[in-house]
């Protein structure tokens, strides 16, 4: 048994999901920021243990499951869709040589697209009108979107000519050639993971939610710990294709770097833009 591979992994995943914590608390706050407002500052120290005050606070409520609802599919959506996204972290352009994977781009590609059955489980599951359409809505987004970003990311690696991640990461002299490709990148980027101007799988600010309508308590918590984390690994990713480290030296913090700054990108568009009509989003495809 390879311990220390088991090890890297785990600690890989761990520190994705207290990545994604914090990151959940900088969207608060910078968005707070947006509306000349301060965001959550009472939990501890500058509002610092927020996340976690907030996880103990939905786990710990009673989970209400709806009546006419299909219960195993049900449950295991949300779960599915958390443990997809933490799928794509073990990828993750690493020192350790057990993660090296030559076929790291297929891999991506392929759990990715899987994403899909989440969304369309939780809502076709809860066996409620407006769960369904809004799961509709979310599906067709996403396999419109799942074309476009494989036709750019192919448009990336016939330059690249590799499809492992851990190589990419050191190709420097590549990085500005991508910048026109990288914008529309990151505009299927908002679409694929339903975040503004393109979160009609969920909007937020509408009555009825979407999707995950019928979910309370800890599974909406694992719907929005997948979308966060799904994220941040598109963050990653876009950060090692588009952007590689123009100081090989410093690779590690200066992908950290990239990653933190189009992660923010993220909750920038969200407090800028209002949401597309739904028919202009499907006719960009």
């Amino acid at each position: 048994m390879n311990i220390p591979f088991f090890t890297s992994i785990l600690m890989s995943l761990v520190l994705a999901l207290l990545g994604m914590a914090f990151y959940t608390l900088m969207e608060r706050k910078f968005l707070g920021y947006f509306h000349l407002r301060k965001g959550p500052n009472k939990v501890g120290l500058m509002g610092l243990p927020q996340p976690f005050a907030d996880a103990i606070k939905l786990f710990v409520k009673e989970q209400a499951k709806p009546t006419p609802s299909n219960q195993m599919p049900f449950l295991f959506a949300p779960t599915m869709g958390l443990i997809l996204a933490l799928m794509m972290w073990v990828i993750y352009p690493h020192s350790h040589q057990s993660f090296f994977l030559q076929f790291s781009v297929l891999y991506f590609l392929c759990v990715s697209s899987m994403n899909v059955y989440t969304t369309f489980l939780a809502g076709w599951s809860s066996n409620s009108k407006y769960a369904l359409l809004g799961a509709l809505r979310g599906v067709a987004q996403t396999i419109s979107y799942e074309v476009s970003m494989s036709l750019i990311m192919l448009s990336a690696l016939i330059m690249l000519t590799t499809m492992d991640f851990t190589k990419m990461s050191y190709m420097s002299w590549i990085a500005l050639m991508f910048m026109p490709l990288a914008t529309v990148w990151f505009i299927t980027n908002l679409a694929e993971t339903n975040r503004t101007p393109f979160d009609f799988a969920e909007g937020e600010s509408e009555l009825v939610s979407g999707f995950n309508v019928e979910y309370s308590s800890g599974l909406f918590a694992l719907i929005f710990m997948a979308e966060y984390a799904n994220i941040l690994v598109m963050s990653l990713f876009t950060s090692v294709i588009f952007f590689s480290t123009l100081l090989p030296l410093m690779s590690d913090i200066i992908l950290v770097l990239e990653t933190m700054a189009l992660a923010t990108l993220f909750v920038w568009v969200r407090a800028t833009y209002p949401r597309m009509r739904y028919d202009h989003l499907m006719n960009l495809t």
